[in-house]
């Protein structure tokens, strides 16, 4: 168990309430499945602020060694006992990403969605072993047109996220609509000996 601060009791009890309050969806990102022939072969995967596992779970079904890293004691209860349910093994850590570091790996994949750490992706290369894989997705401003959440401490600019994973080698990145949410969707790899390969990017409007 980690030691928290005042400020982790706080974001814990938030995302505890939130968590017992509210159906979660199970349902896989559709950006990690589409994207899944992206990722390394089969290896340790911690999936970053994941919740409930949604994204996790499906990634144990298919043979990842899978690790969820969450302040939520409520969220790690319940995709624990989803797990069990489904037959598949995962681990959870208890952790404040927004103070603690990232669980130190090395992980073949890392999972990022719709947590915003800025701090975090300073860390990211150092976690990934050569030729691992970041895949996430990302709220931007542009989402507050359609939706008041997440409020805008919370989200990219427009453009921002290359910056943010410049250590990394993209290998695609779009920033769109869909699911009438606007997000930064992304898939970088730890190079294996630091030279860029080709990459793809895509911004709609």
């Amino acid at each position: 168990m980690f030691a928290m601060t005042h400020a982790g009791r706080n974001e814990r009890d938030r995302w505890n309430q939130r968590y017992a309050e509210k159906g979660w969806s199970e349902d896989p990102s559709p950006w990690l499945v589409s994207n899944v022939d992206l990722l390394p072969e089969l290896g340790p995967a911690l999936d970053i602020a994941g919740g409930t596992g949604r994204n996790a779970l499906w990634l144990a079904e298919r043979g990842w060694d899978v690790t969820i890293a969450d302040v939520s004691d409520v969220a790690l209860a319940f995709a624990t006992e989803r797990a069990e349910s489904l037959g598949v093994p995962i681990r959870t850590e208890h952790v404040d990403l927004s103070a603690d570091p990232l669980p130190t790996g090395p992980w073949d994949v890392l999972l990022l969605f719709h947590f915003l750490e800025r701090a975090l992706f300073a860390r990211v290369a150092s976690v990934l072993r050569p030729g691992g894989v970041l895949i996430g997705s990302l709220a931007t401003v542009t989402n507050l047109e359609r939706n008041p959440r997440p409020p805008r401490p919370f989200i990219l600019d427009d453009g921002e996220l290359p910056s943010l994973i410049s250590d990394l080698e993209t290998l695609r990145y779009e920033e769109c609509w869909a699911d009438n949410h606007h997000d930064a969707r992304f898939v970088a790899h730890r190079p294996l000996d630091g030279t860029e390969g080709p990459h793809e990017q895509t911004h709609q409007p």
